[in-house]
């Protein structure tokens, strides 16, 4: 039976970070998930055989299916599952359409939930899930609302199901990073130049997320700069720690 990993948003940043650490592990094939197909392709050119790419839109219930598809074809022994695909905008929620509404919700929480459903039957002792969530799921933050709020589901979500799975060995960690340097993070927004504070490389949060999916943990956080943010959002007053967020962010973003 062959051992593979599945990493969703495989071509972006983040993604390909994961990928590399991902070569490194006793696995068989790392199933590439990803929308654009030229890209896919890009990462099979360059690390060969390895990659299995699964072209697939992850905003389509349709197209999620074509991962179970597989699963039930191939029947692997998933090691690794890392839900890294999602989506986020900086803007006051007024200005959302109800389809990126619609579709942040999607990418963000139910479709990594129904992956895990599908895969966690194909996994064994030792298998791990990493469910990639965010620093911004400490608390409230005006101006990425939406977004925070679907990364606290997607925190609350991993913790409880590594409390489940525990009896079966497999465990599943949130992952949740501060700003990372990657080309879809945005550097100017409205002619002003946008300062991220605690900025860190894709390569950095992918080698600690593994590392701290192997030791069990059911969080994964980063940096100390992020460390001391999860502690004041734990013993400071969330409206004081909004007060700052929405000061700092509001100049970036459109009335």
């Amino acid at each position: 039976m062959n051992k593979i990993a599945i990493l969703t948003g495989a071509t972006g940043g983040l993604g390909k970070a994961f990928l590399k650490e991902l070569l490194k592990e006793d696995i068989d094939q790392i199933w590439a998930v990803g929308r654009n197909k030229n890209k896919l392709d890009e990462l099979c050119s360059k690390y060969g055989d390895k990659i299995f790419p699964v072209q697939c839109d992850l905003c389509d219930e349709s197209e999620v299916k074509k991962i179970l598809a597989l699963i039930e074809e191939k029947k692997p022994n998933v090691k690794f599952l890392i839900n890294n695909a999602g989506m986020a905008k900086m803007s006051k929620m007024i200005n959302f359409t109800e389809d990126e509404i619609s579709k942040t919700i999607e990418i963000n929480c139910k479709t990594p939930t129904i992956i895990c459903q599908y895969v966690i039957p194909y996994m064994s002792k030792g298998s791990r899930i990493l469910n990639i969530s965010s620093a911004s799921s400490f608390q409230p933050n005006p101006y990425i609302a939406l977004y925070s709020a679907t990364k606290v589901y997607l925190r609350s979500y991993s913790r409880s199901l590594n409390y489940e799975l525990k009896e079966k060995g497999i465990t599943c960690t949130a992952v949740c990073p501060g700003w990372i340097d990657t080309e879809m993070l945005k550097k100017e927004q409205n002619g002003k130049k946008i300062k991220f504070p605690g900025l860190v490389s894709a390569e950095k949060v992918a080698k600690k997320a593994i590392k701290d999916a192997k030791k069990e943990k059911d969080m994964s956080v980063c940096t100390l700069f992020v460390k001391n943010e999860h502690i004041c959002s734990k013993f400071f007053p969330q409206k004081w720690i909004m007060n700052i967020w929405g000061k700092g962010v509001k100049k970036y973003v459109e009335d």
